[in-house]
């Protein structure tokens, strides 16, 4: 489901009405010059320009069909052409003949770039494209009068509602596509959690109970600890977010412990995943700088911002030494944990002295943007 999904564009129908829209149009303009051939002084003129139009509307039914990735390039350029065209139409009437009610051999040809604007742009995209049409007709009629009005009001509105449309169908796309991944994500960890529960965490859980090596029984405690974290921890609690709460769970083990409130602590993933980063080298400290050391992570939320504290019994961090650290081309301080949360828009405040332990508060604020 999640390959076909990645693989269809939902837009691709919308497309192809812009498409037909334009051959419909060229059509429409040919059949309106051939009755009103009368109106035009000459045929040269008109013809070349239905010839101009009927060369850039293969163009575009080629670009628009295949370019799926360059498609607001190609727009603009619609765009630009378009206004060309509609302006080479000066030499198809004599002098003023356009302020007088003569046709215009474009006809409604010319709102092409304006619907696929608002399928690459969206509503404010189409509404842009509508008035720099109705702009270039409007300056070619040297007027503007009650059909000049209405024209614009029917092409913004047409214009509007089907950039609406094409995002309203962008965002839906994306939410299906991140649910068949998410949906794929669960059905994998349950698969894998099978073949771990079935070999990996009873050898872990054998080891353990044995006790014959300290070392090994601890480091088989950890990792089984933290296996079974991650085979119990679920998907994510919607669409673009994640459970920081799930998320810090996992890095507990027999040295740590992870407190925190019961329900879901919802932020942006990529903020989760930062935070819960710098989290992880505020222990890989306590582990490599205070040996024997227990540590506990304390999440903490509110309605405004949320608030974790990592602390320890280790020995402390002596005056100066992490200036002296960072002097010496060690900057895991100062680049994996304050650095991720300046990023994020929050801080990170040390408390630590010799012989009272190390305690990081790591604060950022709610809704901080991906």
């Amino acid at each position: 489901m999640a390959g076909e999904l990645r693989q269809r564009d939902l837009l691709a129908p919308l497309w192809r009405v812009v498409v037909a829209f334009r051959l419909v149009a060229w059509v429409l303009a040919v059949a309106g010059w051939f009755r009103e051939r009368d109106d035009y002084p000459g045929t040269a003129a008109p013809v070349a320009v239905l010839v101009a139009m009927a060369v850039w509307t293969a163009v575009v039914t080629v670009a628009y069909s295949r370019a799926a990735g360059r498609r607001t390039r190609v727009t603009l350029l619609d765009l630009g052409v378009t206004v060309l065209v509609l302006a080479a139409t000066v030499a198809t009437q004599p002098a003023g003949a356009f302020g007088e009610g003569a046709p215009i051999v474009t006809s409604i040809w010319v709102a092409g770039p304006a619907l696929a604007m608002a399928l690459a742009r969206g509503r404010d995209g189409g509404v842009a494209g509508a008035v720099v049409v109705w702009a270039a007709v409007t300056f070619l009629r040297g007027y503007v009068g009650d059909r000049e009005v209405f024209n614009l009001t029917l092409l913004v509105l047409t214009a509007g509602l089907l950039g609406y449309a094409a995002t309203i169908t962008r965002r839906a796309e994306l939410a299906l596509r991140e649910a068949a991944a998410a949906q794929a994500a669960a059905q994998e960890r349950e698969r894998l959690g099978r073949a771990v529960h079935d070999g990996v965490l009873q050898v872990l859980a054998a080891v353990r109970r044995r006790g014959v090596d300290p070392e090994l029984t601890r480091l088989a405690a950890e990792q089984e600890v933290a296996l079974r974290g991650l085979l119990t921890t679920g998907p994510e609690v919607a669409v673009g977010t994640a459970d920081l709460g799930t998320a810090l769970r996992l890095l507990a083990t027999p040295d740590v412990d992870v407190a925190g409130p019961a329900e879901p602590v919802e932020l942006p993933a990529h903020t989760a995943a930062e935070l819960t980063a710098a989290v992880r080298e505020a222990l890989a400290n306590t582990a490599e700088h205070a040996a024997g050391a227990h540590a506990w992570v304390s999440l903490e939320p509110a309605d405004d911002e949320v608030v974790v504290v990592v602390r320890d019994d280790g020995p402390g961090i002596p005056d100066g030494r992490l200036p002296a650290a960072a002097g010496e081309g060690h900057h895991g301080v100062r680049s994996s944990i304050c650095g991720r949360l300046a990023d994020l828009g929050g801080s990170a405040v040390l408390h630590t002295a010799p012989g009272q332990g190390t305690e990081w508060e790591l604060t950022i604020p709610r809704g901080t943007p991906r």
